[in-house]
C-alpha cells in the first residue's frame, strides 16, 4: 500500500493508549474495521524475525499496511483465536474458524485461519460479502454471449458444470449467483443442496452443509449421502480427489444438475485433471455440460486514468497508471471479470475420448470467433478498462496458449 495510507493508519494506531489490557483487542478491532472500510478481501498478520507485518489484499493484490512490534504477535494471534472460538493453547497445528458476531460488529462475515511458521503463528482473516451485497448473474460482468450460454445450461435437468480459476477468481460468487438464478426461475420448486468447505454465503431456500476434510464427513462421504436426499441440483464446493470427481460425474449422469469447482490452469486443463483422476472419457463426454474458466483483473481507476489516456481515445498510454486518493495511489480501483465458457462440441468430445493431452485439447477447441479468456483480455485492454501489465500479472506473459497453438499448427 502507498505511503499516505501507511501514514493515515499509523495516525489511528497512535491514538490507541500505549498501555492497558484492552490494547490488543482495540488494535485488532481497528485493523479489521479499517480492512472492511477499504473493501479488503483478506487481512494477513505475518510475524517475521523483526516485526509483525499487517497486509491487506485489495483487488487481488497484497499491500503492506503497517509494521507492528513483534512482541504483539502472540497476543494478536490469541485474540483472533478467541474471536473465532479456536484453541488458544494450540500453537503447533493449523486452525480454522468463523467469527460468529462479525456481521454485527464489522458488517461482514469473517473467517480466521492460523498456521504455525518459524517466527510464530501467521493468521489470515478472510472477509466475505454480506447478504445484501451479493451479485446476480447479470451483474457479474459476463459478456452477453457467455451469459446466454450459461443460462441455457441452467435450464438443463442433468449434467455437470465445472468452474476453474485460481483462488480469489470469483468462482464461488458465480456458483452462488447460479443457485440464486435457479431458485428464482423455479420459484423454489427445485430441491437444491450443497456441500461446501466453508459455507461462504447462506442462501434461503437452499439446503447447505459444511464438509470437514480429514473427518468422517468429507466431500466424498457427504456427497454420497446427499444423493439420498432426493436432490435435483447439487453444488460441490470443490473436487479435490478422485472419489469426489467420480461421484460428481455419476450424479450428473443420473438426473442431477451439478455445479462444482476444480483448480486447473485452463478450461481444457479441467478435462486433463479429471482424466488423471481416473474418470473414464466416455463418462466425461456424457456427463460434462460445460467448463467456465474465469479470472479477475484490476480495473483502471476512473478518477485518474484520464491523465494517462491517449487524446480522444480510451486507450491508456504505454500501459501506465496514475494514482489518486480514490485508488490509494495504485492507479486501479475495483476488478473486472474475464471469462470463457467451453461447451462440449463434437471435435472436443473426440479428443476427450482419445485421452488427448491438454495441448491437443486446446487445438480441438480452437475455433475462429469463439470468445476465450485471452480475447476478453485483449478487449479489456483495447477499451481502456485495464492495462496489459495487469493482464500479464494475472494471466502470465503476453502471448496466449491458443495463439501459440495456432502458431504451432501453422508451422506443421
Amino acid at each position: 500500500m502507498t505511503e499516505p495510507v501507511r501514514s493515515n493508519f499509523q495516525e489511528q494506531l497512535n491514538l490507541l493508549e500505549t498501555t492497558g489490557p484492552e490494547r490488543i483487542s482495540r488494535l485488532v478491532d481497528l485493523i479489521l474495521t479499517d480492512a472492511v472500510r477499504r473493501s479488503a478481501s483478506d487481512v494477513h498478520f505475518e510475524p517475521t524475525h523483526r516485526s509483525l507485518e499487517v497486509r491487506y489484499r485489495l483487488d487481488g493484490v497484497l499491500h503492506p499496511v503497517v509494521s507492528l512490534s513483534r512482541e504483539w504477535s502472540p497476543n494478536i494471534a490469541a485474540r483472533l483465536k478467541v474471536l473465532a472460538e479456536l484453541l488458544t493453547y494450540r500453537l503447533d497445528v493449523p486452525q480454522e474458524g468463523r467469527i460468529s458476531d462479525a456481521l454485527g460488529r464489522f458488517g461482514v462475515e469473517m473467517r480466521v485461519s492460523t498456521f504455525p511458521i518459524i517466527h510464530g503463528e501467521k493468521a489470515v482473516v478472510r472477509l466475505f460479502d454480506t447478504p445484501g451485497q451479493v451479485l446476480d448473474l447479470e451483474n457479474l460482468g459476463f459478456s452477453a454471449e457467455i451469459l446466454t450460454a450459461l443460462r441455457e445450461m441452467l435450464r438443463e435437468r442433468s449434467g455437470a458444470i465445472f468452474l476453474t480459476g485460481p483462488s480469489g477468481s470469483g468462482k464461488t460468487t458465480t456458483i452462488y449467483a447460479c443457485l440464486r438464478s435457479l431458485l428464482e426461475t423455479s420459484q423454489r420448486g427445485q430441491q437444491i443442496v450443497t456441500i461446501e468447505d466453508p459455507v461462504e454465503q447462506m442462501i434461503e431456500g437452499v439446503s447447505q452443509s459444511q464438509a470437514r476434510p480429514g473427518t468422517e464427513f468429507d466431500f466424498a462421504r457427504g456427497l454420497r449421502s446427499l444423493l439420498r436426499q432426493d436432490p435435483e441440483v447439487i453444488m460441490i464446493g470443490e473436487v479435490r480427489d478422485a472419489e469426489t470427481a467420480s461421484i460428481a460425474i455419476e450424479a450428473a449422469l443420473t438426473g442431477h444438475l451439478v455445479f462444482t469447482t476444480l483448480h486447473a490452469g485452463s478450461a481444457c486443463g479441467v478435462v486433463s485433471r479429471l482424466l488423471d483422476m481416473g474418470v473414464e472419457p466416455y463418462l466425461l463426454t456424457s456427463g460434462l455440460k460445460g467448463i467456465l474458466n474465469q479470472r479477475l483483473v484490476r480495473k483502471l481507476c476512473t478518477a485518474c486514468k484520464g491523465q494517462w489516456a491517449l487524446p480522444g481515445t480510451d486507450m491508456v498510454l504505454a500501459n501506465q497508471t496514475a494514482g489518486c486518493e480514490y485508488c490509494a495511489n495504485t492507479g486501479y480501483h475495483g476488478r473486472l471479470l474475464l471469462a470463457e465458457l467451453l461447451p462440449l462440441e463434437a471435435e472436443f468430445r473426440q479428443a476427450i475420448l482419445a485421452k488427448a493431452d491438454t495441448a491437443t485439447l486446446e487445438r480441438a477447441v480452437n475455433e475462429p470467433g469463439r470468445q476465450t479468456i485471452w480475447s476478453a483480455a485483449e478487449q479489456a485492454v483495447a477499451s481502456g478498462r485495464t492495462t496489459q501489465r495487469e493482464i500479464d500479472r494475472v494471466l502470465g506473459p503476453s502471448g496466449s496458449p491458443r495463439q501459440r497453438v495456432r502458431e504451432d499448427s501453422n508451422e506443421k
